[in-house]
């Protein structure tokens, strides 16, 4: 246990940022599980759409200080490259 005023004060603060990042953390996820799922289900138009809300998320995010901008970039990478993939195969098909 903290014995210090200051100390006493960092623990209250720390729980209270604990609690808001990680439920950043868990919209950001949650945002990047439904555009995964909507590529799935392979309609690529909406997942566009949904690329850039998350890419806006992850931007925020970086932001915030709950992600680190590589770890962002990466991310945004990835999941482009996966729309892109998508769209290149329903090309193909038509």
């Amino acid at each position: 246990m903290p014995t210090t005023d200051s100390a006493k004060k960092r623990l209250k603060q720390n729980k209270k940022h604990n609690l808001r990042n990680k439920t950043r953390k868990s919209v950001l996820k949650t945002q990047v599980k439904k555009f995964l799922s909507l590529l799935k289900e392979g309609n690529a138009e909406t997942a566009a759409a949904e690329l850039r809300l998350t890419v806006k998320k992850l931007d925020k995010s970086v932001a915030k200080g709950i992600l680190r901008k590589n770890t962002a970039n990466r991310k945004k990478s990835k999941l482009t490259k996966k729309l892109n993939q998508i769209k290149a195969a329903s090309q193909q098909k038509a």
